[in-house]
């Protein structure tokens, strides 16, 4: 260590009095070194501000700019269960109670009394019918109104009249619905080639078919009669496309409501559904997209 620094000289290091250095450079040279890095730093920092804000001018707050690797759109259910099993059993009431709440509480948006403003709702006919197109997504007509979907429409599985949804009867149902994709046109099959044979008279205009059946060859014969309500008993595209949450606040999918009314009882079965339209595709990395699958298990004993 040089003798300077051994005597003491580590303080003259830092503070030079006679030359008037800091750590060996005068004021004059801090100065333009730092000088030197506010400037080169206020540089990159303004590059990445610029940069960030000509991208925010090409983006709108309503609609995706880049939905080209977008999934299609999930397929659910109500009720919703852990590991997608229903098991209950007709003589336990408690069983089946919480299903019915969940699907009651899902259900509580279609209420009747809920879509009554004109201004928000109106009515898009009761058969299906092609996309409602409300305006380009940045015009200035603000939000949109949303096709009323009335619950008298699920039939028996509308929560009105048996607040069970057929679980207290062994008749379960499911309120499946298509998850909410901003912009997305589902358009329908235009041929029966990837549908199953025993779905292929659900294809018609206007309407995105769904179709249950059992998932493992055991169960064939098991699932018994499977009834569907619904407008078209599938998804009509006049309630597409979705316009986000800004611009259609109130909206409201359609829903298709499938009901077991023969299941074997005291067995457990496996269902899988699915919906089928050209832009529908399934993923065995996602069980809910285009299709999902349940245990069913109803026991009498």
């Amino acid at each position: 260590m040089p003798a300077d620094k051994d005597e003491g000289g580590w303080s003259s290091y830092l503070w030079n009095s006679e030359r008037k250095e800091f750590l060996g450079r005068t004021g004059g040279s801090w100065f333009k070194i730092i000088g030197f890095y506010i400037i080169f730093y206020s540089f990159l920092a303004g590059i990445f501000i610029g940069t960030i804000q000509a991208l925010l001018l090409t983006l709108s707050v309503y609609k995706p700019t880049w939905q080209d690797r977008v999934a299609p759109p999930g397929l659910t259910h109500s009720p919703r269960s852990e590991k997608s099993e229903l098991a209950f059993n007709l003589n336990d009431v408690e069983t089946y109670l919480k299903y019915a709440k969940s699907m009651r509480d899902f259900l509580e948006p279609y209420s009747d009394e809920k879509q009554k403003d004109p201004l928000k709702y109106e009515d898009c006919g009761p058969s299906p019918s092609p996309y409602k197109d409300r305006g380009d997504f940045d015009s200035d007509i603000g939000s949109r109104r949303a096709c009323r979907f009335e619950r008298t429409i699920l039939g028996p599985c509308s929560g009105i009249e048996d607040r069970e949804f057929g679980f207290k009867e062994g008749k379960p149902c499911l309120i499946v619905k298509l998850n909410r994709v901003v912009n997305f046109y589902p358009r329908p099959p235009t041929n029966n080639e990837s549908i199953p044979e025993d779905a292929q008279q659900k294809v018609q205009p206007n309407v995105i078919p769904i179709h249950c059946t059992h998932k493992r060859e055991e169960d064939a014969g098991k699932i018994g009669e499977i009834k569907y309500y619904g407008i078209g008993n599938g998804f009509p595209l006049q309630y597409y496309p979705y316009y986000g949450k800004i611009l259609h606040p109130q909206y409201l999918q359609p829903l298709v409501a499938v009901q077991f009314v023969n299941l074997t009882m005291n067995t457990e079965l496996r269902v899988e559904c699915r919906v089928f339209g050209d832009n529908i595709k399934y993923s065995e990395k996602d069980r809910y997209q285009g299709k999902f699958d349940i245990k069913l298990q109803v026991t009498n004993l």
